[in-house]
């Protein structure tokens, strides 16, 4: 049994001060959402876990029970203050979390985040090779977006994503299980690190490029070079224009999306070998 209910520690902060709503402070207040986050996330009893965005507690405390390791990064003074009087073994980072450096030994992420940073956490977690497994609370859209259930969900961010992760859906939540309600449902979603495929940078540049302009087709979108390619071995601005010219595929004749992971790593190795 937890010391403190998720509601206690709310209200010890909410005497405090009021929830920043600059800062996208929505705290989950439901045991029963905080326990099936914590059966998603266990076992944790080798894991180096992160938490980003603690606010309050709720999930701290329960992290701090099975993790091996904890450490919090949480931007709020207010907070950071609240979580070394109520939690005083918990490790807090002041700081803005896209900003800092994160500690080394990190491998897992387990945090309900402000939903305002979702992509660009997603972006740094990504190039965090030692982090294998994130557990995060992330707006409904959002997540569907990122899992891509259905095709109609095909966009930059899922697809790009398909390249490092494999993603699951798992409890969606809604506004009244947090203080204050947001607008909008929410969901727990879970990314798993996967092997990246052969080249994988040239596809997310290429899924980049075509994302930006969705509803022309390839041919059009890929004329340019994609931002970034001279930072690739063996390509350039001029390597890119002398091989989408020569390169004939029934994939230009397709819109972004229409193609999944397999037809993008297929234009790729077309491209990379033209």
């Amino acid at each position: 049994m937890m010391a403190h209910s998720a509601r206690q520690l709310i209200d010890q902060l909410k005497e405090k001060q009021s929830s920043k709503k600059d800062l996208g402070q929505h705290f989950l207040h439901d045991e029963r959402i905080l326990d099936a986050i914590m059966d998603i996330a266990s076992p944790l009893t080798q894991s180096n876990v992160l938490e980003i965005g603690p606010g309050p507690g709720t999930l701290s405390e329960r992290l701090l029970a099975r993790a091996a390791q904890l450490t919090t990064i949480e931007i709020d003074p207010g907070a950071c203050e609240h979580l070394a009087q109520i939690l005083p073994d918990l490790e807090v980072i002041m700081g803005d979390c896209l900003q800092i450096e994160w500690p080394a030994e990190i491998d897992t992420i387990v945090a309900n985040i402000p939903y305002q940073i979702s992509s660009p956490l997603i972006e740094k977690i990504t190039t965090i090779p030692s982090i294998t497994r994130v557990i995060i609370m992330v707006q409904e859209e959002f997540a569907q977006r990122l899992c891509v259930e259905t095709p109609a969900d095909r966009g930059s961010l899922g697809m790009t994503v398909m390249l490092d992760w494999e993603t699951k859906m798992h409890t969606k939540v809604a506004p009244h299980c947090f203080v204050p309600q947001p607008q909008i449902h929410s969901r727990v979603v879970e990314l798993t690190r996967i092997t990246s495929p052969q080249r994988a940078t040239l596809c997310r540049m290429m899924i980049h490029q075509s994302f930006t302009q969705r509803r022309k087709k390839l041919r059009n979108t890929l004329r340019s070079p994609p931002k970034g390619i001279q930072n690739l071995e063996n390509w350039g601005h001029i390597e890119w224009k002398q091989r989408i010219t020569k390169l004939e595929h029934p994939l230009f004749d397709k819109r972004p999306e229409d193609l999944n992971l397999g037809d993008w790593l297929e234009l790729a190795a077309c491209l990379d070998s033209a």
